[in-house]
């Protein structure tokens, strides 16, 4: 009785989900794999011998891994730095670093663009300080969408990170040193591995953010295209609903993979977590 009364308490969350995300999801994946009333993978074939799609999504690949990349490297030491804070302190230092999420990232973007442009603030430096002569371009390239896409994604990392890195039992380190292991050693074989389900899914949010982000790539990439902006072309320039939908088939299939290699990473690094 009491597992059928659980059962009851379930199902308007399943229902909700089922006819606004599950539903929806098989009708866009239907879409694409019936043509003239027969089944067929015509279309993706036609995308994957497309040398312009892929090169649109190597881009997306590589601007998204290395968004991914550098939040961590950027991030973990400073959640790590804010996980060893008193609670008070830590409270204003983590709130000063999520505070962007708080701005629209069409402000952002503009920010960067004037940052980033010819006449921007970087190549007025560099040229002041004699380090170039002729400006930089590094508006509207992949570069430019790394540096947005990390302005934007880096606060969600950090909240992930500092959650679990605040709950590591601090004399697991101090075990370790007293037994001979260098503060280098015990970071290394304790902090990390367990710090592994934070950075997995800290990662999994970056990376699947950065593959499906649209505003920042738009602004800051001009005529250099990802996947998400491809997929607005499609479906709003061209009005091709079915080629739209067959990319955010293959969006979705992209990030499934990735969560499924990342969880065999965690499982890997940290097999008892």
């Amino acid at each position: 009785m009491k597992k059928r009364y659980l059962y009851l308490l379930l199902a308007p969350g399943l229902l909700f989900l089922a006819l606004f995300m599950i539903v929806p999801l098989i009708l866009t994946v239907g879409s694409t794999l019936f043509k003239d009333g027969s089944f067929t993978f015509g279309i993706y074939l036609q995308f994957f011998k497309d040398s312009y799609f892929l090169d649109i999504l190597g881009t997306t690949l590589l601007v998204s891994v290395a968004t991914t990349l550098l939040c961590i490297l950027i991030g973990f030491p400073v959640a790590y730095y804010l996980s060893m804070m008193p609670p008070r302190k830590k409270g204003i230092l983590l709130a000063l670093a999520i505070f962007p999420l708080l701005t629209s990232s069409v402000v952002r973007s503009f920010s960067w663009m004037i940052i980033l442009g010819k006449n921007g603030l970087v190549n007025n430096v560099l040229i002041k300080l004699g380090i170039i002569h002729d400006p930089l371009s590094i508006l509207y390239t992949p570069t430019a969408m790394i540096i947005g896409l990390v302005h934007l994604f880096l606060p969600l990392i950090l909240i992930t990170l500092v959650g679990v890195l605040e709950s590591i039992d601090h004399d697991l380190v101090r075990a370790a040193q007293s037994l001979g292991a260098s503060k280098l050693t015990a970071f290394r074989k304790i902090v990390i591995p367990l710090s592994i389900p934070g950075l997995i899914v800290g990662s999994i949010l970056v990376f699947v953010g950065s593959l499906t982000a649209y505003t920042t790539p738009a602004l800051l990439g001009g005529k250099k295209r990802v996947v998400a902006t491809f997929l607005y072309q499609n479906a709003i320039t061209l009005n091709d609903w079915q080629a739209a939908s067959a990319i955010a088939t293959i969006m979705m299939i992209i990030t499934f993979i990735v969560i499924g290699l990342m969880n065999k990473a965690a499982a890997k690094f940290n097999p008892k977590g």
